[in-house]
């Protein structure tokens, strides 16, 4: 199948510059891009892969209009890679067969949920007792909502994802651990995506929530009791620990840990593999990272870590008159 640059173009907006009769059979990167995909660039770092590219149109911000039109059709807007996520969503509309809404006969629902009549439960879903799926929301293949959660509308959980189950919550007894029953639930807002076997928590005692538009990718633990705002995004491999608070339209970058009971202001940006040990009460870009480097080096400078406390306490005596410097 193959649709014209004019019927996107109608549909998204831009300004093109070329035969608005060409059409395009499919999107693509910009290095694989053939004479019949469409493709973008939304960084000045990937100029030479432009000039090379074979796409049948580019579409690019106005900063480098001039340089694309040197190689042939362009799409100019002021935001190449929002308008490119667009044009995915524009080509899987035109090509894709819609999934029809209902219940699939291997799934699993209790007599006491409620699915709404334009949700889709995948196959071999478990929708329990009490829990309520709105409107225009879909669970792909094996996907668990437990008691009493709630997932709001137009939503998308992709296959394995477990809402709702237990929290860890144990108390240590005199040589056993006593479990401490998980009573709360799980409510989930509208147009939150959820990628592939991640876990939502139930809370202990008070509800889980995730706001809406939340955007979780695969692999992720989001403890009980936890609240994130909406609009956050978190990559794959995120934990984030019982009773943490993360506010509107942060990002979490993948394999970052939050620690429990901990909050993290709105706008706050979390580095790839940080551990956030504090909470954060200002928006920024944050990073806890110790740069990788070979075995040898690491130890040295870990080493080296852990002796700045007494090199302080030695500048500090030097920079007090007639009091000798601490022993290293």
């Amino acid at each position: 199948m193959t649709l014209s640059l004019a019927d996107l173009v109608q549909s998204l907006g831009g300004e093109l510059h070329g035969d608005p009769q060409v059409r395009i059979a499919g999107l693509a990167p910009l290095e694989s891009a053939s004479a019949q995909e469409l493709s973008f660039i939304h960084h000045p770092r990937y100029l030479a892969q432009l000039k090379a590219s074979q796409a049948a149109c580019v579409i690019v911000s106005p900063e480098l209009q001039q340089q694309a039109l040197q190689r042939g059709a362009c799409i100019v807007t002021p935001d190449p890679y929002l308008f490119f996520a667009r044009a995915t969503q524009w080509w899987k509309r035109q090509t894709s067969v819609p999934v029809p809404a209902g219940i699939h006969p291997s799934a699993v629902v209790d007599a006491l949920a409620w699915v709404d009549a334009r949700a889709t439960v995948g196959p071999l879903c478990v929708v329990e007792r009490g829990a309520r799926i709105g409107a225009g929301t879909v669970l792909k293949s094996r996907v668990t909502v437990g008691a009493d959660c709630v997932i709001g509308e137009r939503c998308l959980l992709h296959a394995g994802v477990v809402i709702g189950a237990d929290g860890f919550g144990f108390a240590p007894g005199a040589d056993h651990w006593e479990k401490i029953e998980q009573l709360g639930a799980v409510r989930i807002g509208d147009d939150v995506e959820i990628g592939a076997n991640s876990c939502v928590d139930r809370g202990a005692l008070a509800d889980t929530v995730i706001e809406d538009g939340v955007k979780l990718d695969n692999l992720i633990q989001i403890g009980h009791n936890v609240r994130v705002g909406r609009h956050t995004a978190m990559a794959a491999c995120v934990g984030v620990a019982g009773s943490a608070t993360i506010g509107a339209h942060c990002t979490i970058g993948g394999a970052a840990v939050v620690l429990g009971h901990l909050v993290l202001a709105d706008r706050v940006h979390i580095s790839a593999a940080s551990v956030v040990t504090r909470s954060i009460h200002k928006p920024g870009h944050y990073s806890g990272i110790f740069p990788i480097d070979d075995n040898a080096s690491w130890e040295k400078n870990a080493a080296t870590l852990k002796r700045l406390h007494r090199l302080r306490e030695r500048v500090q005596a030097l920079e007090k008159p007639g009091q000798p410097p601490a022993k290293p």
